[in-house]
């Protein structure tokens, strides 16, 4: 196998400010997002890739990923991926898929095996939490010290920052998978293989289509499913300010960016479910600004990775060694 180092190679290019690029790899449930960029604001070059089994989705990355180390002084990688994903470096499981919804990709070694072949600074964390820091570094999160991430798609999950940290601990939030009390007369089983009726289970993209036997883009914005959504969605962000008390939370993904009407409702049940216990007061203060939209859109993802890549280029400056987290 090749492997390619951090020195500039020969034929490729280097930035006129020496600076070189960064690469990020957003690994996604349904696709994913390869980012050759000089910054943030400076891409190179995207390549979009279907997520399909991890032989042929993985090669597809590094097909991706060797050109360009080839042809450009790339001295950063950063890799946002679905999970779960081991993040635990003591573990000889570290970056491989744990247990997850994905058919095939349990087990499936994603950054060890990267990280073999790329010889350049890297970090890893989950695309959420990769997500959540793109917003905090240049989208609607920019200057708080707390907030987090959800999207709701293909699967629903949370990206968790605390004191501009992303949280891990034994193992990564998983929030998507809690469970919540149900409105009274909804007793819809849920489509989640492992815990049926999990926020995932009730409110993703092939749970609503599951429920209404509808594809997404057909269910009608007056459907009634829409209430159960934002019932248990607002059940979620419930739980989310009472334990770890994000300053902001961000609501994206496929399902309410395409039903922009899904955040006020939520907003218009989130007030009553706090009861007016402990911050409620302030939490219906602000709410208009408690719970938005992100502000990077559909890029938080792609970027998040390359926010990743520079996190890692800064801790390889500041060590003067690679850092792989």
């Amino acid at each position: 196998m090749e492997t390619y180092a951090q020195a500039l190679r020969p034929g490729a290019t280097e930035d006129a400010d020496g600076k070189g690029c960064i690469v990020g790899i957003e690994l996604g449930g349904t696709k994913i997002i390869c980012t050759l960029a000089r910054g943030h604001d400076d891409v190179v070059e995207t390549r979009r890739l279907p997520t399909r089994d991890p032989a042929s989705t993985l090669a597809g990355i590094e097909d991706a990923l060797d050109g360009w180390m080839r042809t450009h002084d790339v001295r950063a990688l950063g890799i946002g991926s679905f999970g779960p994903i081991e993040l635990n470096r003591a573990s000889a499981d570290f970056g491989h898929i744990g247990k997850t919804t994905k058919p095939g990709w349990h087990g499936a070694d994603v950054v060890q095996r990267l990280t073999r072949r790329y010889d350049v600074p890297t970090i890893a964390d989950t695309d959420v939490n990769a997500a959540a820091l793109a917003e905090g570094r240049w989208g609607a999160a920019q200057g708080l010290s707390s907030w987090t991430y959800v999207t709701v798609g293909t699967g629903v999950g949370a990206g968790i920052v605390v004191g501009g940290r992303t949280v891990h601990g034994l193992g990564h939030p998983e929030a998507g998978h809690m469970l919540v009390r149900r409105e009274p007369g909804d007793d819809w089983e849920g489509a989640c293989p492992f815990h049926g009726d999990c926020v995932e289970g009730l409110v993703s993209g092939p749970a609503i289509e599951r429920r209404t036997g509808m594809s997404g883009d057909a269910v009608a914005d007056d459907h009634p499913v829409w209430e159960a959504v934002a019932d248990v969605l607002a059940t979620m962000m419930h739980n989310m300010l009472l334990t770890v008390v994000p300053e902001r939370i961000l609501l994206g993904g496929g399902v309410p960016s395409r039903r922009p009407f899904l955040i006020p409702m939520i907003r218009s049940r989130l007030e009553p479910r706090m009861g007016g216990y402990a911050g409620a007061d302030a939490i219906a203060a602000q709410l208009e600004t408690l719970l938005v939209p992100p502000g990077l859109g559909d890029a938080a993802g792609p970027l998040g990775s390359l926010a990743l890549a520079l996190d890692a280029l800064d801790a390889s400056v500041e060590r003067n060694a690679p850092a792989y987290v």
